[in-house]
């Protein structure tokens, strides 16, 4: 018997309108389809978030990207119940937040969720040690036990010998560090992380992506990362959802968001991407079989092989390195496709292979696919 694993977040048909006809207003939206515009000018009401449905599973870094006042951060305030819905079902860990008391919903965001913002709010009077203490204080934790966690907290973020120091000695990217060593300290299960590293300059923001990513590879917490950037959502997470207007538009791996873009919004965001290490050799492979019907006098096993989670990158090296125009991809040890260099180069440029046989592989097979052979 199979155990199923309890999702760490988990949103069904979340809605949130706000205005003083909520209610009403949601209701006229199920059964009148009223658009955002129009529930606003019927009701009064703004639609911030709009059936939202999503899992963050344990461990994973679930990205929700979007631009301004696209409801990201309005939707991830449901988590730890900052917004109360209009409707819909939050759980965390399996427990429906919704459905706890006051006292039990502080005890569960107190031990089980750190929240990491992009203003840290650090207490400037206070050393770095005790900025970082500071929830394990409210919690009459004795000051020498929340000092060493405080301190170890410190060294998973690389502030080590920085305890002592008020924040204003601190750089901002160093005060990112503290305010996430916070959050860290109370070992939660689940840290939000809302537009975090979005004020850095690009270079620190992009060591702080770094740390963040090594150190959630140790720690293994479950993340809900809110950005605005796209190629952030892309570098850090396993999951993307991305967002316009109150509506989660399309979720998926950053590699499906990427080569299968779910309408034109979608492709715009994509279409500057690099995928040199984002897409891998499966989805720009031909199947085998239908390559070797295609060309018989091929012995595949002579080619020289990646294996099918092999990125872009990897296939250009190898192609280079060898001069070679077709390139066999694995899978558990057979080969299950063949790259040529066409396909690479169509790849890179975010184009699916064109059809073999009359069909172009499934990983890339698209609504939009016109590609004729």
């Amino acid at each position: 018997m199979t155990t199923q694993t309890v999702p760490a977040i988990e949103c069904k048909h979340v809605w949130k309108i706000y205005g003083k006809k909520e209610k009403l207003a949601h209701q006229a939206v199920l059964e009148r389809s009223l658009t955002k515009e129009k529930c606003l000018e019927t009701y009064g009401c703004v639609i911030g978030v709009q059936d939202a449905s999503f899992c963050v599973q344990p461990g994973e870094i679930f990205c929700i990207m979007g631009l301004s006042g696209s409801g990201k951060s309005t939707l991830m305030r449901h988590i730890n119940r900052l917004i109360d819905p209009t409707d819909g079902t939050i759980l965390v860990n399996g427990i429906d937040i919704n459905q706890l008391s006051e006292a039990k919903m502080r005890k569960l965001r107190s031990e089980k969720i750190g929240m990491v913002f992009q203003n840290m709010a650090l207490l400037p009077h206070r050393n770095v040690r005790d900025n970082v203490a500071f929830g394990l204080e409210l919690r009459k934790i004795p000051k020498e036990k929340r000092w060493e966690i405080a301190d170890n907290a410190l060294e998973l973020v690389h502030l080590s010998g920085w305890g002592d120091q008020l924040p204003k000695n601190l750089s901002g990217g160093m005060q990112q560090r503290v305010g996430l060593a916070r959050a860290l300290a109370s070992d939660p299960d689940i840290l939000l992380m809302d537009e975090p590293f979005s004020a850095l300059d690009p270079l620190i923001r992009r060591q702080l992506q770094d740390q963040f990513l090594e150190l959630s590879s140790k720690l293994k917490k479950s993340t809900l990362f809110i950005t605005h950037d796209l190629d952030e959502a892309i570098r850090i997470g396993d999951h993307i959802a991305i967002m316009k207007d109150g509506v989660l538009v399309q979720t998926g791996t950053p590699e499906e968001i990427v080569t299968h873009p779910a309408d034109a919004y979608v492709a715009d965001f994509v279409a500057g991407i690099s995928r040199l290490h984002l897409v891998t050799a499966r989805s720009v492979m031909y199947p085998a079989a239908e390559f070797s019907a295609r060309h018989p006098d091929q012995e595949l096993s002579h080619l020289p092989t990646v294996a099918e989670t092999d990125d872009l990158d990897t296939l250009v090296e190898l192609m280079t390195d060898v001069e070679a125009n077709r390139v066999a991809v694995t899978r558990n040890g057979r080969i299950a496709g063949v790259v040529t260099r066409r396909s690479l180069l169509r790849g890179i440029q975010g184009k699916p292979p064109e059809r073999m046989n009359g069909q172009a592989p499934a990983a890339l097979t698209t609504k939009k696919d016109t590609i004729t052979a």
